[in-house]
């Protein structure tokens, strides 16, 4: 594919189980218009969800082309998994459909691999964790994707998973204090998965953190899960 020029517009869209949310990135990936959100619609099918985009992509002007994130597993623009959206998403080529809805080339991938594309330094075994209405994952290894890792829906603690454990429902459920107890396990057991030289955390749930994080676990600003689109343009 072409490189893009030097004026190219990405319009970077963040889908979650609660908002959704857009910005327009400059080539270098710099924001040039103010975030806006919009509510997830309910239910979240797929037709609902794009008109919703439509909306914030009329909000933000011109763009030349769109990059987003979505909750699940992605391949080649299709969903795989949409556990906290609808089950209609299932096998949805959400690229090309977008695509034809915006009348834009459009580019997709798993929300938290776009967070961490944005926050990673690109050097070891560097896990990205999302805190929200669910629990995302990313791993990179030297800046290299390792694609489709999905632990949330994987066994943590007493048979339940790290979505059920750490999830937005489990936090309002249980509370803070248990929550972040949960979350300092879910802590030490992943650096004895992966071994890895940093953890980062992000998601709107993670200002809730209240316990000491380990030197090599940082929490990274949200705005990262729309920065990070640029770099699926990045051929």
């Amino acid at each position: 594919m072409a490189q893009a020029d030097e004026s190219s517009r990405t319009l970077s869209v963040d889908i979650g189980g609660s908002g959704i949310k857009a910005i327009v990135l400059d080539q270098a990936g710099n924001p040039i218009t103010e975030r806006h959100r919009v509510t997830t619609p309910q239910p979240a099918k797929p037709d609902a969800v794009i008109d919703a985009i439509a909306e914030l992509a009329a909000a933000q002007g011109e763009c030349d082309r769109v990059s987003v994130g979505f909750p699940g597993v992605v391949m080649a623009g299709v969903v795989k998994t949409a556990v906290n959206l609808d089950p209609s998403w299932q096998e949805f080529d959400l690229a090309t459909t977008l695509s034809q809805a915006l009348n834009k080339p459009v580019r997709v991938a798993n929300d938290a691999d776009i967070q961490g594309l944005a926050t990673i330094q690109g050097k070891g075994v560097e896990l990205m964790i999302t805190l929200g209405t669910g629990f995302g994952s990313a791993l990179f290894i030297d800046g290299k994707l390792v694609p489709n890792l999905e632990m949330a829906h994987h066994p943590f603690r007493k048979g339940d998973t790290y979505e059920q454990r750490l999830g937005r429902a489990a936090l309002e459920k249980k509370g803070e204090k248990k929550w972040n107890n949960r979350l300092q396990r879910a802590i030490a057991t992943l650096a004895e998965l992966f071994n890895y030289d940093y953890l980062y955390i992000g998601g709107g749930e993670a200002k809730k953190i209240t316990f000491e994080l380990p030197a090599n676990v940082k929490i990274v600003p949200n705005i990262n899960g729309l920065l990070g689109g640029i770099a699926l343009w990045h051929d």
